[in-house]
């Protein structure tokens, strides 16, 4: 008589699958739930780095309400987000619908306007930037032969931020490239059709491109909504850390950065910290409900 091989149950996973997945387990408890758990303790505790944690329950939440560093860089970070990330996703749309007509080279250009995505968070490119925009910029030198004096715009309050929502739009490679293909995917026997039947760019475009691309928009805002909303490196760099001029940079980041590790508030700073984690967390939540009044799936 034939052995017949022992299978395994279905619905019952091996234990292969729990040791494939043992590090991801060890890494969102070690690295990512246990320190959430952390900060959200210190938040209602003083506590100052190296010292003891003492609780004093909502005092730091509190506190907010009449911190005025706190409500210029809150302020400031709504501007840089709600600028730069509709300015940002428009252009890089803009880009995708040039490049999605049949551009010779195409491989090329796709990884040329992808290049600034990959460096746009760097240290070296926010030093460029700032070099750029300094006194003796590249930027005012030009502006300069057009007979236009603007000066430094990073240490303009009016011009500093600026800059770095340029920066920000700057990056749009990521976004573009997400665009393009999702223009691919749309069919162009309903553009012929409606061309066919006398609508015109501008109505195709509004008409059958927008409403097809939804699922696409709506992908890229939130990526883009979170990754603005938790900026730092660029106002870091070209402010030197202080948020300046005038706190027109202060972002809520570099208010938290400056809290935990110039002040060694850590208590405070996981405060901070939790805010930004619920304002985040109420855009996202906020996008998902309203997706379903704009955003159109083939189903």
């Amino acid at each position: 008589m034939r052995r017949t091989a022992r299978t395994q149950p279905r619905g019952r996973p091996s234990r292969a699958a729990y040791v494939f997945l043992l590090p991801w387990f060890i890494g969102i408890i070690g690295i990512t739930a246990v320190p959430m758990i952390a900060s959200f303790y210190l938040s209602f505790t003083s506590y100052r780095l190296g010292g003891t944690p003492s609780w004093i329950g909502a005092a730091n939440y509190e506190r907010m309400i009449t911190d005025s560093s706190f409500h210029a860089a809150s302020l400031v970070t709504a501007r840089y987000v709600f600028i730069s990330v509709p300015l940002q996703l428009v252009f890089a749309l803009a880009i995708a619908l040039v490049l999605n007509r049949g551009v010779r080279g195409l491989p090329l250009y796709r990884s040329v306007y992808y290049l600034p995505s990959l460096l746009g968070g760097s240290v070296a490119v926010a030093v460029l930037w700032r070099q750029l925009f300094a006194t003796d910029g590249l930027v005012p030198e030009l502006a300069g032969r057009f007979g236009i004096q603007m000066g430094s715009w990073i240490s303009d309050p009016q011009h500093a931020l600026s800059t770095l929502m340029i920066l920000n739009v700057w990056t749009f490679g990521s976004p573009m490239v997400i665009f393009l293909a999702g223009l691919r995917q749309i069919p162009t026997e309903l553009l012929e059709a409606a061309a066919v039947d006398g609508a015109g760019r501008v109505r195709r475009f509004f008409s059958i491109t927008v409403p097809l691309l939804s699922p696409v928009i709506f992908f890229n805002l939130v990526l883009q909504l979170i990754g603005s909303f938790q900026a730092f490196t660029g106002a870091y760099i070209v402010s030197s850390g202080s948020g300046g001029p005038a706190n027109s940079t202060l972002f809520y980041t570099l208010y938290l950065f400056q809290a935990g590790f110039q002040k060694f508030e850590m208590g405070y700073a996981s405060a901070l910290a939790w805010v930004l984690f619920a304002v985040i967390g109420f855009f996202t939540a906020l996008n998902f409900v309203g997706a379903k009044y704009w955003v159109h799936y083939e189903s």
